[in-house]
């Protein structure tokens, strides 16, 4: 599907391209205002999910009802924090096995699947110690 150019859209696609984190659409929306700021917040969601479909960028769906975006859409895991609800990458080789132990076990199709891994960040790891000391 060919796209009319969009200078918002590629503002929102530049920013996540800049950023390691996994932001909502309210954190694209405070970051991409600082450049338009007669920007919509129902823009941002709309070029969002039309990127998403689109495959230029991945939809994360964390179960909470908060959507998150990555602009890295090559094959990878996540990690949610359990104390502070950040989400990082997990380098690891992917787990393509579980996949076609799925396939085997179910009377359909696996096509694929997402996993997310959860945990206590860095971060949160380092504030725990501290609390304690």
């Amino acid at each position: 599907m060919a796209l009319k150019y969009s200078r918002q859209r590629q503002v929102i696609r530049d920013y996540l391209m800049s950023t390691k984190e996994h932001p909502t659409a309210e954190t694209v929306y405070a970051h991409v205002r600082k450049k338009y700021p007669n920007i919509s917040l129902g823009t941002v969601y709309r070029n969002l999910s039309l990127l998403a479909e689109l495959g230029d960028i991945r939809r994360l769906r964390m179960g909470d009802g908060v959507d998150r975006f990555d602009a890295d859409t090559s094959a990878h895991y996540h990690v949610v924090c359990t104390e502070c609800g950040g989400v990082s990458d997990l380098k690891m080789e992917p787990i393509n096995r579980i996949t076609e132990l799925a396939d085997r076990n179910y009377p359909g199709r696996i096509e694929g699947h997402i996993t997310y891994f959860y945990g206590v960040c860095a971060g949160c790891c380092g504030k725990n110690r501290e609390k304690r000391a």
